[in-house]
């Protein structure tokens, strides 16, 4: 019998880069008029931001997840909430950079009948002037890097290093990025949001920004629309869409983190595209069927669950 090759699989580790957060949510049956108050009917105190919502989701479909980036003092009640969190889910935090005596991100969510949430965050603007280890540190073992356009001011440098060692650079844009940013060549998956890939492209129309986009780098680029599924760029540059899954939403707070942790993961794990993306959206799906943020992420048996339930739906669609 050849032990080596019977040995358990070392997961792959993801490193995510990003701002930690503590979140208050709120569950309530309307967003309330400027000066008006109202009820929520439930509260919960989670920890988020996209970085940290990426690799609970990533945990939790069997990768390995370190979390890289600016958190507040040290001393400070937040700080160590989240840890105890992190520690719970077997997230490694021995790369986070505490900055004395600033204060780390806390939102006030508000979660709406829907599922759909309202988010107020503060932000310290010190905790942007972070520096974060040495690359050699941060990319031993490392399989990707996951990140967000909005920490580029700090992690440009280090995806750019990532990339030279042929290590994937997953970029979670969220927001407008401009069309010179250094993350444009400096990662290797560009997955958007809607609304981020209109307003960099310019481009009212989700299609043409990607085409647009395309021109400027060599990076793969997805779009993300929530219901209305995920349109994305093949090797020729040809229009390709993978729809969501169809269920009943209650908390979207997590949802689209939780994608780009499933399909980061999906990348280390050598899926094909279209495969890595239905992935990704069952992971997200998922999540938005419980409360909770990305602490309502699925197990990996949830998702491979759904997936079969998909393929067996489109089977019988096509008659095969």
């Amino acid at each position: 019998m050849n032990f080596q090759s019977a040995a358990p699989k070392i997961p792959p580790r993801i490193l995510c880069i990003g701002m930690p957060v503590r979140d208050l949510t709120f569950r309530i049956e309307e967003l309330p008029e400027r000066g008006f108050k109202v009820n929520a009917s439930h509260f919960e105190e989670i920890c988020g931001g996209n970085a940290l919502n990426g690799a609970i989701g990533i945990v939790r479909l069997g990768g390995r997840a370190s979390i890289c980036g600016p958190m507040g003092d040290a001393r400070e009640t937040s700080s160590r909430y989240i840890f105890d969190k992190l520690a719970l889910e077997g997230i490694d935090t021995t790369h986070i950079v505490h900055m004395p005596d600033l204060v780390t991100p806390i939102s006030n969510i508000m979660i709406d009948p829907s599922g759909e949430r309202t988010i107020v965050t503060f932000r310290d603007p010190e905790l942007w002037k972070v520096k974060l280890p040495d690359a050699d540190e941060l990319l031993a073992d490392c399989s990707a890097i996951l990140t967000e356009n909005r920490c580029a001011e700090f992690c440009t440098d280090l995806c750019v290093e990532a990339r030279k060692r042929g290590i994937p650079v997953i970029v979670d844009v969220d927001r407008t990025m401009s069309l010179r940013e250094g993350l444009l060549t400096a990662s290797s998956h560009l997955v958007f949001s809607s609304e981020a890939l209109q307003a960099t492209a310019g481009v009212a129309d989700d299609a043409e920004a990607l085409k647009k986009i395309a021109r400027l780098t060599p990076s793969f680029l997805a779009g993300t629309r929530g219901a209305k599924g995920t349109l994305w760029l093949d090797d020729q540059h040809n229009l390709q869409q993978t729809p969501a899954f169809p269920v009943h939403t209650v908390d979207t707070l997590g949802a689209g983190d939780v994608f780009h942790g499933a399909f980061a993961l999906a990348i280390t794990e050598n899926q094909e595209l279209r495969e890595a993306l239905r992935f990704a959206s069952a992971a997200a799906a998922l999540k938005c069927t419980r409360f909770g943020g990305a602490f309502a992420a699925p197990q990996r048996a949830e998702v491979t669950a759904l997936l079969s339930q998909g393929r067996s739906a489109s089977s019988a669609r096509t008659g095969q």
